[in-house]
């Protein structure tokens, strides 16, 4: 198969959902970003890598950095994590603090904003340094030793994140915050802002395709590790939209607001996609078109 051919069809097939959707304005610096850029990268689990659009531009990945800090907390600590964050579809807004409340500080999963400041919590007790620790993870995924925060998209969410830290702080409450909250904060609007491009993540996004391996050649965690993760992302990982994600293209992903998501189909490659413009959900408009029409053309979904 002609992988860039392939990639190049699927950008002109969903053209026509290009700039629509809104960009997320509720982190002012991610309003300014052009809403009809559109990138779309693929990286096999052999090492190959292809790419077309702007698939090559740096973009603030956001909440797609909760698969990295889940990977390094599941590798550190296995199924204890499952004590402090369940594994359900939360149903509600990714941001909820009703949903928090009714279950007693325990986030229904590992990608809403509590399950990742929890994520974030555990990562500065098994590393010192949570934000270094998802950086780093992610640099020697993507083979990009270039890959770094955004400072100043980091000081934007820390100016606006009153929600995330009465999450915390909540969570805290409930004695699910262990380290101080004003700590796990900082380290949590950090690992936000990294800013990795689509041929970035795809690479990074090969251990959860080769079932756990890292690019070095390292087992992370085990083949049934792996397919939980995979399970996770499918029924959790696109906010409250992920029955739809999961009807229309029939992969375990995870998407940010910043207009990215990252797709695994286990055994063959990851995918990963970028426009900025997103739906009421969240979730990129001409993302969720590319990899639907992606999968409709070749075929390969978990399904």
């Amino acid at each position: 198969m002609d992988y860039r051919d392939l990639l190049r069809r699927v950008l002109e097939d969903v053209e026509s959902t290009r700039g629509t959707g809104r960009v997320a304005d509720y982190i002012p610096l991610l309003a300014s970003v052009d809403p009809r850029k559109l990138g779309l990268a693929l990286a096999t689990v052999d090492g190959e890598t292809f790419g077309v659009g702007d698939c090559d531009e740096p973009f603030s990945i956001q909440s797609i950095s909760k698969v990295f800090g889940l990977a390094l907390v599941l590798a550190g600590d296995g199924d204890r994590l499952w004590e402090r964050v369940g594994r359900e579809p939360s149903g509600n807004a990714f941001n909820s603090l009703i949903q928090l409340e009714l279950e007693k500080g325990i986030p229904r999963n590992p990608f809403l904003n509590a399950g990742a400041l929890v994520l974030t919590d555990r990562l500065l007790s098994l590393h010192g340094d949570s934000r270094a620790a998802v950086r780093d993870f992610l640099r020697a995924e993507a083979e990009n030793p270039a890959i770094d925060f955004d400072a100043a998209v980091a000081a934007s969410e820390a100016a606006h994140g009153h929600r995330n830290a009465a999450l915390a702080h909540f969570m805290a409450s409930c004695g699910n915050v262990l380290n101080p909250v004003e700590t796990v904060l900082e380290h949590y609007f950090w690992q936000c802002s990294l800013a990795a491009s689509c041929t970035d993540l795809a690479r990074a996004g090969r251990f959860l395709a080769r079932h756990g391996v890292r690019a070095n050649g390292e087992r992370l965690f085990s083949r049934s590790e792996a397919k939980r993760m995979n399970a996770v992302m499918l029924t959790c990982g696109t906010y409250d939209a992920a029955g739809e994600f999961a009807y229309r293209v029939g992969l375990p992903g995870k998407s940010g607001v910043g207009g990215g998501i990252l797709a695994i189909i286990p055994g063959r490659c990851a995918l990963a996609v970028w426009s900025p413009g997103l739906d009421a959900k969240g979730n990129s408009v001409a993302g969720v078109a590319a990899l639907d029409r992606f999968t409709t053309l070749t075929g390969w979904s978990i399904f």
